[in-house]
């Protein structure tokens, strides 16, 4: 007769929970959207027609993201990954082309304080929305 000894497996360290995030957050994208609006009026009048059809998906993406996070849907995670990614590339492309000096530190707090961090709540936006099914 042999004798086998059962050992319990260690149950797997539990996730941390994610930071709450403030009341106001879902209404960000659109006030976001909202907020490029006269940017977008501006890069039309100098005829910057890339940065215009940039800025024009973003714009799109957040509403998109407004739309979905409003009805509470699980699918909001794409759209959040998908603003995430045209804002990360749109900060790449500002400090990628920007001259140096003052354009260039423009372009970096454009991205530290506006674009990248927008895309991290989106993202957050986006995670809690498909958690919460």
């Amino acid at each position: 007769m042999s004798t086998v000894l059962l050992a319990a497996r260690p149950a797997p360290p539990a996730r941390p929970a994610a930071p709450a995030l403030p009341v106001w957050a879902p209404r960000v994208p659109a006030l976001a959207a909202l907020a490029l609006l006269p940017w977008l009026a501006v890069l039309a009048v100098c005829h910057e027609t890339a940065w215009v059809a940039l800025d024009l998906c973003e714009l799109t993406a957040l509403l998109r993201l407004d739309a979905l996070l409003r009805r509470r849907s699980p699918a909001a995670l794409r759209p959040a990954w998908v603003v995430a990614l045209l804002l990360a590339g749109d900060a790449l492309a500002d400090i990628g082309t920007a001259g140096p000096g003052l354009p260039l530190l423009a372009a970096l707090v454009m991205a530290g304080c506006v674009e990248l961090p927008l895309a991290a709540l989106c993202l957050a936006l986006g995670r809690r929305a498909a958690g919460a099914r």
